[in-house]
């Protein structure tokens, strides 16, 4: 993994205003600096802002004071270096695996051939050859964030940005798009940050995992995952992961007691 940034977050806030005028301030100074090709998890409790800064990394809203920078440029809007995995697949029903995979690519004037070429590879990437012409209601669920995975893919970011992609599946399925998620990051060598409420699932993917104060939300800590790799799901059951794993709930225990007693 490269020590370079990729990814400089200086000073990041958020306040959003209700339609009665109250305000509600969603993010407070955040500061982080993601190194090139790392795993990055963010977790914290509900309604501490971690879905609101993927957005404002992607570009899709703005900070209200600080900057986000990629590779030293200032982020103002989405751009091609940042693709985004949401928890809804929002796969377009009426277009197979294929052309579902390529639609970023032919939406910015790729023509089809080649398009077409650069899909299949992140089809195969995501153990979904032999599919290419099925339509997304004839896949399952994990399927489905399959393609959604290779279609973020497909367009070449740097950075991908994953917003709970796992949460509607089973924990069987989830389990199986862990692992399916960390051997594509190994294969590709992009950037992931991934926002997820699983603790187990933030430790087993990352590299680093940063906790979240309650709302607003601040970078309370950032805990280094020191578990070797590759790793399959058998480190699950070490007494390192669950280490990490309760080091972690702690510190969102102790959030969430706070701001319930404020």
């Amino acid at each position: 993994m490269n020590t370079h940034p990729i990814l400089e977050i200086n000073g990041v806030s958020k306040t959003f205003v209700r339609r009665d005028k109250t305000e509600v301030a969603a993010l407070r100074d955040i500061d982080l600096s993601i190194p090139k090709g790392a795993f990055v998890s963010i977790v914290g409790a509900s309604g501490s802002g971690k879905s609101t800064l993927l957005r404002i990394i992607d570009g899709l809203l703005s900070a209200d004071t600080g900057k986000v920078r990629v590779n030293g440029a200032v982020v103002t809007k989405p751009g091609k270096d940042r693709a985004v995995v949401f928890q809804n697949d929002s796969l377009l029903p009426w277009k197979t695996v294929i052309q579902n995979v390529a639609y970023g690519l032919t939406l910015s004037g790729m023509k089809w051939r080649e398009a077409s070429k650069i899909a299949q590879e992140f089809i195969d990437l995501a153990g979904l050859k032999g599919f290419e012409t099925h339509f997304p209601h004839q896949l399952s669920g994990g399927m489905r964030q399959r393609v959604n995975v290779a279609r973020g893919l497909a367009v070449d970011p740097e950075i991908i940005l994953l917003d709970e992609p796992f949460a509607a599946l089973d924990s069987q399925t989830r389990e199986i798009m862990q692992t399916e998620l960390l051997r594509i990051w190994q294969q590709s060598g992009k950037t992931v940050i991934l926002i997820t409420h699983q603790i187990d699932e933030a430790v087993f993917l990352s590299d680093e995992v940063v906790v979240f104060s309650a709302r607003p939300g601040t970078v309370r800590q950032k805990i280094p995952i020191v578990l070797a790799r590759p790793r399959n799901l058998d480190v699950k059951r070490s007494p390192e992961f669950v280490q990490f794993v309760d080091k972690i709930w702690k510190l969102i225990e102790e959030e969430v007691r706070a701001a319930a007693a404020s």
